[in-house]
Order: C-alpha cells, then sequence, then structure tokens
C-alpha cells in the first residue's frame, strides 16, 4: 500500500520512543522500555490496554530499535499454521520478534503452539490485548511474559497526537486546519487514538472548498453523515455495551435484551458480554440477591465451553434475570470507602488480640490474647473489637433496602446494636 493510499494513524506513526506520546509510566526517560531498548536486548511482554493507546506502536518501536526481523500476526484471522510458519522463519533468521494482536483471541491451542519458541528464546512475543490477561492469556505461556498495563490517553495526550501529525504529515499539513472547538472531535474518539486521527482526516477532507474551522457543530454534522453500523472495535461497540450495562442496572429487561441482540447480531465475542454481566451481577446486584452472582458465573463458564449460537440463550437468561433482580450497590461502595480509609491513614497496626500467633515468642508479646473464638458463644456471636484503634466504629458497609439485604441489616443490628449505626 502506497503512503497516500495509507490512514493517517499510519502514515504519521512514531519510529521512535522519544516521538511516542503517552505512556509515560513504561515510556519516559528511566523507564522500564527505555531501559530495555538502551541494554539492547528484549524480552517477551503482554500490552494490556484499552484500544488505540499504542500498543502495536509500541511493539513496532521495540523491533525496529532492537533490529529485529518483525512478524504480525491478527488472533482474528491468524491460526496454529500461521504461527508455526512465523516460528520457522525466526528460527531460519535466528531470532525475531512476533507481535499477535487481540491475542486474547487465540484459544488454548493456538497459545500452546507459541510455548516452546518462546522459551527456546527463537521468537520474543509482544501480545496486544484489551481484555485481562489473566483470564485470557493460559498461565504457561503468561508467566514467560511480562505484563505491561497502558492507560488510557487523556485530553491533553490526544490534542498532542492530532497538533503532531498535522506538523508530520504532507497531505494533512497543507490543508491549513484550525481546530477551534476540540470537545466533540474527542468524544467521539472515545480516548482512541487510531480512531481519533482518522477521524481528523475525515472531517479535513469532507470539509467544503475553502473552510478551514472546525467546530464541535462541524465534526458532528459530517460524523452523522458518514457514521457506520455496529463496529466490535469502533465506537458504537461502546455505546451499545454501555446502554446493555445501563439497562441491566435500570431494571429493563427489554431493553437489556434488545441490546443483547444488537451485540449478537454484530457479531460480539460472547465472553466479553458474560464477562461484563458477571462484573454487574456484584457491583450493581451484590448481596441484594446472591444468586445472580452464581448465575453469572455459572454463564460465563457456559459461555466458553459451548460457543455461538447456542450460548446466546443463556446470554438472554443471565441478561434478563439480572435486570429483573433486586438491585444494590452496597457492597462495591463498602470497598471503595474501604480503600479510600486505606489510602488516607496507611497501614495501621492490626489489634493485638486478633493477630496470629503461630510461635511462642509472639504469644509472650500477647498475639492473640483475649481473642474471643465465636463459636464458643450463644448465637455463635460476642461483641469484641476488630478494627485498628484509630478508626474504630468506622462504618463501611450499608446493607442497601432490599429484602435480602434488610435480613443482614436486621443481623447486625441485633449483634452490634447502634455500635455501627445500623
Amino acid at each position: 500500500m502506497s503512503a497516500q493510499n495509507m490512514p493517517l494513524a499510519e502514515r504519521v506513526r512514531p519510529r521512535g520512543l522519544n516521538d511516542f506520546i503517552g505512556q509515560e509510566h513504561l515510556v519516559g526517560p528511566g523507564k522500564v522500555l527505555e531501559q530495555m531498548i538502551n541494554g539492547g536486548k528484549g524480552h517477551s511482554i503482554i500490552f494490556w490496554g484499552p484500544p488505540g493507546v499504542g500498543k502495536t506502536t509500541l511493539a513496532q518501536i521495540i523491533a525496529q530499535s532492537l533490529n529485529m526481523p518483525f512478524f504480525t500476526l491478527s488472533a482474528i484471522d491468524s491460526g496454529v499454521k500461521d504461527v508455526r510458519a512465523v516460528i520457522e522463519l525466526a528460527r531460519k533468521s535466528g531470532h525475531a520478534l512476533l507481535f499477535i494482536d487481540e491475542i486474547h483471541r487465540f484459544n488454548k491451542a493456538q497459545q500452546d503452539s507459541l510455548l516452546g519458541a518462546v522459551e527456546k528464546g527463537i521468537i520474543t512475543l509482544i501480545g496486544a490485548t484489551t481484555e485481562n490477561p489473566s483470564f485470557e492469556v493460559i498461565g504457561a505461556l503468561l508467566s514467560r511474559c511480562q505484563v505491561y498495563v497502558l492507560k488510557s490517553l487523556d485530553e491533553n495526550h490526544l490534542v498532542a497526537l492530532v497538533r503532531q501529525a498535522v506538523k508530520r504529515d504532507e497531505w494533512l499539513g497543507k490543508q491549513s486546519l484550525n481546530i477551534t472547538e476540540w470537545e466533540t472531535l474527542l468524544q467521539l474518539s472515545g480516548g482512541d487514538a487510531r480512531r481519533l486521527l482518522n477521524l481528523t482526516e475525515l472531517i479535513a477532507a469532507s470539509l467544503p472548498d475553502g473552510e478551514k474551522n472546525i467546530t464541535n457543530a462541524v465534526v458532528q454534522d459530517i460524523v452523522q453523515k458518514k457514521m457506520a453500523v455496529y463496529d466490535k472495535s469502533g465506537e458504537m461497540h461502546y455505546d451499545v455495551i454501555s446502554a446493555f450495562i445501563k439497562s441491566l442496572r435500570g431494571s429493563d429487561p427489554n431493553a437489556a435484551v434488545y441490546y443483547l441482540a444488537r451485540m449478537i447480531e454484530g457479531g460480539e465475542d460472547p465472553k466479553f458480554i458474560a464477562r461484563r454481566m458477571l462484573i454487574l451481577a456484584s457491583e450493581d446486584i451484590g448481596n441484594a440477591n446472591p444468586n445472580a452472582l452464581l448465575l453469572a458465573t455459572s454463564c460465563f463458564q457456559a459461555v466458553d465451553m459451548i460457543g455461538y449460537p447456542e450460548c446466546r440463550i443463556i446470554l438472554s437468561q443471565t441478561a434478563t434475570y439480572l435486570a429483573s433482580s433486586a438491585k444494590s450497590n452496597a457492597a462495591y461502595m463498602a470497598i471503595n470507602m474501604a480503600q479510600d480509609l486505606v489510602r488516607k491513614t496507611g497501614d495501621l497496626p492490626v489489634p493485638l488480640h486478633i493477630r496470629n500467633a503461630p510461635t511462642s515468642l509472639m504469644k509472650k508479646l500477647d498475639y492473640g490474647k483475649g481473642y474471643e473464638y465465636a463459636h464458643d458463644h450463644a448465637g455463635n456471636f460476642v461483641e469484641q473489637e476488630f478494627l485498628p484503634a484509630q478508626v474504630t466504629g468506622t462504618k463501611l458497609y450499608n446493607p442497601g433496602n432490599n429484602a435480602a439485604e434488610a435480613r443482614m441489616r436486621d443481623y447486625l443490628k441485633a449483634c452490634w446494636k447502634d455500635k455501627y449505626g445500623y
């Protein structure tokens, strides 16, 4: 493909770390990737982060900086045969870097096919994933890779990317663009640098003759005329999954199953849908209906075993159940508050009476002294302090207003009276 036919994001892709924007925790002076490149020796990596934050670009920069043969595969349309072909080419050249985009879409057999070559150093693997690699990459392969988390790009990063592109790209630089309003352009990019740059090119190419100013209204008008249908990696992906989750949270099974159908018809990864429902079952339903988490967990496991098309029925059952369930975010709020408290107060000393005392020295220091074993008392409860002295009496979990958590509140009140304000 000639340069003039390449998308803008490809034409202005950085060739070195000095030109790379964002991910300062990895690419800044003295940071891990700079040290690796300066050391002249690469190691296998999994880049985990949202779309369009630089995973592919960093892989290419590493390969070019280390002067290594570079091969790239997409897990969507590559199989074991393709992996073995690359490994054979790498073996002939002595060593190579293999970049696998969306490595979470590789099944176990495909991932297994990489192990030997990675272990022997025939290939240095760089995988990119938008999904948690702990769930999607087999343990044997994950243990041979260093996982680096890439962060979402902020507004300053995105603006800098566009301005850098205007300076570097010959065609775009000739357009003399004047971006007077950024809000809609950045919003439509969804934080995805690739989408932002290609959207900028689309808008620049769609401006009427003589028009140079890009405003929110101009961006909105052009995009509405060019808007695509559901795209698994595009803006609509995020809009539909957002509508799906909000419909579940808002207890509307009709809307939930509608957006579920939109995703199914669009070819969305069923495990992505199931994983989002699993999170929602705990975050938005929690102890109001603990069975929701059990069903969502079973759904994820079943989807993994069955796949399309049959798993659509399981997804529908789970979605309608979650939407129709009582809601509570009390457990979610509790851990948020607890983490805030820990960050503010630091590592407070654990009360002596509930410390572990496995040695005689610890017992002499009164570790565990005075601890009351709850099951030795009536009702399997005895009042004693568990929190550090500095935060004693702090209430973090406030049961929600639903039948199940009302029973919890009654139990806690019977135990603790008004100590925690229930």
